[in-house]
């Protein structure tokens, strides 16, 4: 149907509408007349522009919202609450959104019921992904700490300021400054803290600096622990020297991101997200695959985490460099560590451990690198009972000693 087209046949939908409404309103009020021609013009628009073409809006309440959806498939009792980090570190001139704005900023926490003593343990998300991700095991994890999950600053629902750093390193301090904020106004000390991703980089920066704060360091599929220069291969170079490559890079070096493709895709973006979640979890799932309630809850808050305002997702290029590789990478400061780590990694997680176990060799404290058979990246998703397993007996020494609880690597697992 052609634009001029299309536009008549509005004009003449409208224009019965109008007469309808005029013939009704002997027998009605004004307000009921056109009130009821509004619903019909309503109506009609929707038979002449179909569901597939309307724009779904989102907001941080949309987000709060399909949250809410998706965590009310699990049994344990949670707190979801907005905690007030202020506009910017104490005594810097530089806030957190690059403004003079005293606005405050907020991260979207959720905490779980436990019981009383058990360890605290807060899961840290990684980059597209937000604290819902962690669904399927936030049962059996809150069964034995306190488990306490955020969306970093600029994702999910928490606040999304203007993303104006311009450095790796004010990059690394809106992240690592906004969780310290975090921790003062929820008053934690002493806990377990566990990243996945790019939240394991931000996790390990952040122990790192606040050495005092973290008990064990859980680092799961983390990113991070390799520079370009560290390749082993020239398979990147050789990459970019073709029309693709550097296509691709130069996407990657203007901060063009995944999100704001599913932004520009407009009414076909929850289409998009659905067709990755389906076959990411499902069809080619190397673990359990999602149910369809859990599938359909899980795309729905994806799209709406995905599609809001860009903030923390322009972090991409200034951390990493094309090809995912650190620009500061973890691997230099591994002598530096000075918290217990356990690293856990899906067994066919295209994150290669072996970063993992070179920083190791320099680390002057307890480390453990456990691999997790039917995982991928996402191995909590993929294998969230084998998951569970690996973060107990990282933890152990931290959860009940109960000869009912003692901890084993199970059958099938690999401590590197």
């Amino acid at each position: 149907m052609s634009l001029n087209r299309f536009r008549l046949r509005m004009a003449e939908e409208i224009s019965k509408t109008k007469l309808g409404s005029s013939s009704a309103s002997a027998s009605v009020s004004g307000s009921s007349a056109a009130s009821a021609a509004t619903n019909a013009a309503k109506s009609r628009w929707n038979i002449l522009w179909p569901s597939s073409l309307r724009w779904i809006p989102t907001s941080t309440d949309n987000i709060i919202a399909a949250e809410n959806r998706l965590l009310s498939i699990l049994k344990t009792p949670y707190v979801q609450e907005q905690v007030n980090i202020g506009s910017g570190p104490p005594g810097s001139k530089v806030r957190w959104f690059r403004s003079s704005s005293d606005e405050s900023r907020f991260i979207n926490t959720v905490t779980f019921d436990a019981k009383e003593g058990s360890p605290t343990l807060v899961m840290v998300h990684g980059y597209g992904a937000s604290q819902g991700f962690f669904f399927r095991n936030f049962d059996a994890l809150a069964s034995r700490f306190r488990v306490i999950a955020i969306d970093q600053l600029g994702w999910g629902g928490s606040s999304r300021p203007d993303f104006t750093c311009k450095s790796t390193e004010e990059t690394e301090a809106w992240f690592i400054d906004s969780f310290e904020e975090w921790r003062k106004s929820k008053n934690l000390s002493n806990f377990i803290l566990l990243g996945h991703s790019f939240g394991g980089y931000v996790a390990a920066k952040y122990a790192l600096k606040h050495p005092e704060h973290v008990q064990h360091l859980v680092l799961v599929g983390s990113a991070g622990f390799s520079a370009e220069s560290d390749a082993k291969s020239e398979w990147l170079t050789k990459f970019r020297a073709t029309w693709k490559g550097a296509l691709l890079n130069h996407l990657w070096e203007s901060n063009f991101t995944p999100q704001k493709l599913i932004r520009g895709l407009g009414p076909w973006g929850p289409g998009l997200v659905n067709r990755y979640t389906s076959a990411r979890f499902g069809a080619h799932s190397v673990g359990t695959v999602l149910t369809d309630e859990e599938s359909r809850l899980l795309t729905d808050y994806v799209y709406h985490t995905l599609a809001a305002k860009a903030s923390g997702e322009l972090c991409l290029k200034y951390i990493f460099s094309f090809g995912a590789f650190a620009r500061k990478p973890l691997l230099q400061s591994a002598s530096e560590w000075k918290v217990p780590t356990t690293f856990i990694y899906g067994m066919n997680d295209w994150m290669n451990y072996q970063g993992a176990v070179e920083a190791r060799k320099h680390m002057k404290v307890p480390c453990e690198i456990i691999r997790v058979p039917q995982g991928g990246h996402f191995v909590f998703i993929d294998n969230p009972a084998g998951f569970h397993s690996a973060v107990m007996y990282a933890c152990r020494k931290y959860i009940s000693q109960d000869s009912s609880h003692q901890e084993l690597i199970p059958d099938g697992f690999q401590l590197v």
